[in-house]
């Protein structure tokens, strides 16, 4: 399974950035799809991530400002980033878990300027 991330970059505090992710590869069931974020020195901590069933989870810290959303027929999530905060920059890692196994993608940068 390959993932592929987009979307990442540099904006102001208060803007609003897209990231989006497909997988391709032998996929026959992805469970959960779901972003990540590393910060150096630290491990990789969960932003956002859905369920099949459409049930969604947040980091507490981007709750209310950060929509997950996933195409299902296109195996692909997305990530709406809204109301930027400079605390919110990292690097953002694509995962996909199937049949209990965690997939990756190469992390995409995000910068966010005060």
């Amino acid at each position: 399974v390959q993932l592929q991330a987009s979307g990442g970059g540099l904006v102001q505090a208060g803007g609003s950035l897209k990231l989006s992710c497909a997988a391709s590869g032998n996929i026959f069931s992805i469970n959960i799809m779901g972003w990540y974020r590393q910060d150096p020195g630290k491990q990789r901590e969960l932003v956002a991530h859905v369920i099949t069933g459409g049930f969604t989870t947040y980091a507490d810290s981007v709750k209310g400002r950060f929509t997950i959303s996933r195409d299902s027929g296109k195996n692909t999530v997305h990530l709406q980033m809204n109301r930027l905060k400079p605390e919110d920059t990292g690097v953002y890692y694509c995962n996909a878990n199937m049949a209990g196994l965690d997939y990756w993608g190469k992390g995409t940068l995000v910068t966010v300027s005060s």
